[in-house]
């Protein structure tokens, strides 16, 4: 049998959009000679759909959208596996169901429900959906394939240690005679799954002795990014064929000899979240109808990556920096600005907020008179240059890109209605030390004028690496005065957001001080109101700010231990 891995890029909710490049994929993969086409989890609705399938509109065009699939690939000599929503058949509760349904010659030959709803990190399944009671095997050219649908699949009791759930149906599937493991997926991408999910159902095809197919969507929706990587396996767990990572692919394999091809990939981690990062930017500019950013340059570390990732997302003639120097500015930070942006070669200019600042603070005077100046007065400069990137994004139609990163956002090193601004956190998952790591990738992968030389130098000014970090927003100041070493917050970080260590633990494992961790998760746990007004991120770490982390705001839990 020869499968087809279709790896597409579905926009949630674009039906037409999603069902034309479904259809075009088909057209390749018969012209290739494929028997079997599979694409991923819900290819027709585009994954998470979430609220969309409450109106009472959503289910039946999507049912639609699956008719016009098969009509649209009727005169094709292949059967297609694809995603959609249906309606249950359950009279009580939820009406939506996450389905896949086989489609050849024009007609819907079979139907598959999933039965385990994820719950947990980006995940909220059973909030929308009903799972299904039961499912059966697919006869396909004589052989029985078990057809699951992403979390079913992902709770073998031979991999993971702690199971989420009683039910297993794979190993139903399986036991039913299947001799075929065929999984569809939505698989969102952080650091280390792409390794993880090769680990998982490489166990799961030795385990029952049988080949597997797993399709993964590939793109940025919202907040998650799904890095594709599709594959197939053989029985003993060895890849016979493989999709590129972070872009759309269609892969050929045939089962019965073992031969597929084979895509080169990303082996270093860092490279891989660099991808997602700019695949996740460039996805939620455009599916949200943009086509320009605006960045605010400072000429450090964090707006430079920022900077290099938005121009390989959209192109350097789609973004647009700006410096906002002020008061304590240093001459450095305006020149650094200054040089990356012509290195590569975006439109740049200079706006000055000491002229504003200094209005604004006599027009404060009166009121702040007798009281002495603190974090007020640097959280005005943030305020300043934030309503400048608003005010341009406003005239030019332009997407205004923050440049926060995790470690700052974690602990409120942050200013809300200041450089919190914007419509996507781009860096927003990721750590401090990760981010000086991205930033030497991103500068030397996209050089002065968008050349590749090896002896060119890099995008981002070697000063912008050197300096210590700082937010510039009082005489000498350093990130330094107001936060321990980034190696070591970061370390902390991890254990307390990521891996949920108590602040003991973390003292205990690190060798810290408990006062100096308590400190930092203090900090954690009083800001959570600023990142819940912050802008969208994307997550490329195992837990990130956003719709994973749901910590209320008004609380007043401690840890003891």
């Amino acid at each position: 049998m020869r499968i087809a891995l279709g790896q597409i890029n579905p926009t949630v909710g674009d039906l037409a959009g999603n069902i034309a490049l479904c259809t075009r994929f088909a057209r390749d993969a018969a012209a290739r000679g494929a028997e079997l086409l599979v694409f991923p989890e819900l290819c027709i609705t585009g994954y998470p759909p979430r609220d969309l399938v409450e109106k009472r509109t959503f289910i039946p065009q999507s049912e639609a959208a699956l008719h016009r699939l098969a009509a649209a690939t009727a005169d094709l000599p292949l059967a297609i596996v694809a995603g959609y929503v249906g309606r249950s058949q359950v009279t009580t509760g939820k009406q939506a169901t996450n389905s896949a349904a086989l489609i050849k010659n024009g007609k819907i030959l079979f139907r598959q429900t999933k039965m385990l709803l994820p719950t947990y990190d980006v995940f909220d399944e059973a909030r929308n959906f009903v799972p299904g009671a039961g499912q059966s095997l697919l006869t396909l050219d004589g052989r029985s394939v078990a057809l699951t649908i992403c979390e079913d699949a992902w709770n073998d009791k031979g991999f993971w240690p702690h199971r989420l759930y009683e039910l297993d149906p794979v190993d139903e599937l399986m036991k039913l005679g299947g001799s075929l493991l065929l999984s569809i997926n939505a698989s969102p991408f952080h650091l280390g799954k792409r390794e993880m999910r090769q680990d998982m159902f490489r166990a799961l095809g030795r385990r029952h002795n049988a080949p597997v197919v797993m399709v993964n969507q590939v793109g940025g929706n919202d907040q998650v990014v799904f890095d594709g990587s599709s594959f197939v396996m053989n029985a003993r767990g060895e890849v016979i064929a493989s999709a590129a990572s972070f872009r759309e692919d269609l892969v050929i394999a045939d089962i019965e000899t073992g031969v597929g091809d084979l895509r080169a990939d990303l082996p270093d981690e860092n490279d891989a979240v660099y991808e997602a990062l700019v695949l996740g930017t460039r996805d939620y500019i455009q599916k949200c109808g943009f086509s320009k950013v605006l960045i605010g340059l400072s000429g450090g570390i964090d707006s430079s990556l920022v900077a290099v990732i938005a121009v390989d997302a959209v192109g350097r003639e789609n973004v647009h920096g700006v410096a906002m120097p002020g008061p304590y500015s240093s001459e450095h930070s305006v020149t650094d600005a200054r040089a990356m942006a012509e290195k590569l070669g975006i439109q740049f200019d200079i706006i000055s907020i000491t002229p504003a600042y200094e209005e604004m603070r006599r027009t404060l005077a009166p009121v702040f008179a007798g009281r002495p100046e603190d974090v007020t007065e640097e959280n005005l400069q943030a305020r300043l240059r934030g309503m400048t990137l608003m005010s341009l994004s406003n005239k030019l139609g332009a997407l205004v890109l923050t440049t926060g990163n995790k470690s700052e956002i974690a602990v409120g090193y942050c200013t809300l209605y200041g450089d919190m601004c914007g419509g996507l956190a781009v860096i927003s998952d990721v750590p401090k030390t990760l981010v000086y790591e991205l930033s030497r990738i991103g500068s030397e992968r996209r050089r002065s004028g968008g050349e590749h030389a090896a002896d060119a130098e890099g995008a981002i000014p070697e000063s912008v690496f050197e300096k210590p970090p700082s937010a510039e927003l009082r005489p000498d100041q350093k990130d330094s005065d107001s936060l321990p070493p980034y190696d070591v917050l970061d370390n902390i970080l991890r254990l307390y957001v990521e891996e949920f260590h108590s602040a003991k633990e973390i003292a205990t494992e690190l060798q810290l001080s408990e006062e100096l961790v308590r400190g930092v998760t203090l900090k954690v746990d009083r800001n959570e109101y600023k990142r819940q007004q912050a802008a969208p991120g994307l997550k490329v770490t195992t837990k990130a700010f956003g719709i994973g982390r749901r910590f209320p705001i008004a609380q007043r839990y401690f840890e003891n231990e």
